[in-house]
């Protein structure tokens, strides 16, 4: 059912595609949902040009002809379309579940607008139940993380830190940097959080995006809902 659930909210996002149009295309199992739906328009002869925010997203669009360019090449997007972890009420989100946070925040903030795609399990009242990604240079990543837990401490947070793996090997991202996932389970003041880590050397970037996704599609059982902020 929320696989049925994501394309349901890709297909109805997709309304907001108009040919010509310079598309940002996110990552992750929703984000794959919406460029299925983007193949198929584009065979049908829709005209755009797509950035995406990573490589496994760029592979999908190669296979199925999507036109692609760079953020280099185009660094001003009409519409950006991702998937999200966590939505709360003020449209602040938690990404980073597929490891490409850094390229969708970039990509994002180079969109006119984001529009967030999920189905309803991914609508909370306070984020951090999916613990939150931590992009980290790989030099001196443990002093990072310990550093990190310093911040989360003075924030009243806690929960276990741990870089993620992928095949039993610590996971390296698209642009070389480790991720350290953060299980604070409530984090009750995310702009304060956000402000902390970025400050911190080491950190590359987070998974919280804060005033960037204006609307979202979420798809239940009973069709599928818009939201604004």
């Amino acid at each position: 059912m929320a696989g049925n659930l994501k394309y349901d909210a890709a297909l109805a996002a997709f309304g907001e595609v108009k040919s010509g149009m310079k598309l940002g295309i996110g990552t992750g199992s929703t984000a794959e949902e919406f460029v299925k739906v983007l193949v198929q328009a584009v065979s049908e002869g829709l005209e755009i040009v797509g950035v995406p925010t990573s490589e496994r997203t760029k592979e999908l669009c190669i296979a199925g002809n999507v036109p692609l360019t760079t953020l280099d090449e185009t660094p001003e997007l009409d519409l950006v379309i991702d998937g999200a972890d966590e939505i709360d009420p003020k449209m602040r989100l938690i990404k980073g579940g597929g490891g490409a946070h850094l390229r969708e925040k970039i990509v994002a903030k180079a969109g006119k607008k984001m529009i967030v795609i999920a189905d309803e399990s991914k609508i909370v009242d306070t984020l951090g139940t999916f613990p939150l990604p931590i992009e980290v240079t790989q030099f001196g990543s443990k002093a990072t993380m310990l550093a990190i837990e310093a911040v989360a401490k003075s924030l009243d947070l806690s929960g276990e830190l741990k870089f993620r793996e992928k095949d039993g090997q610590i996971f390296v991202t698209d642009e070389g940097h480790y991720i350290i996932d953060a299980s604070f389970g409530r984090i009750s003041k995310p702009e304060e959080l956000a402000q902390a880590l970025v400050a911190l050397p080491g950190v590359v970037e987070h998974g919280l995006f804060i005033d960037i996704a204006k609307i979202a599609y979420v798809a239940s059982s009973e069709g599928v809902k818009i939201i604004k902020q």
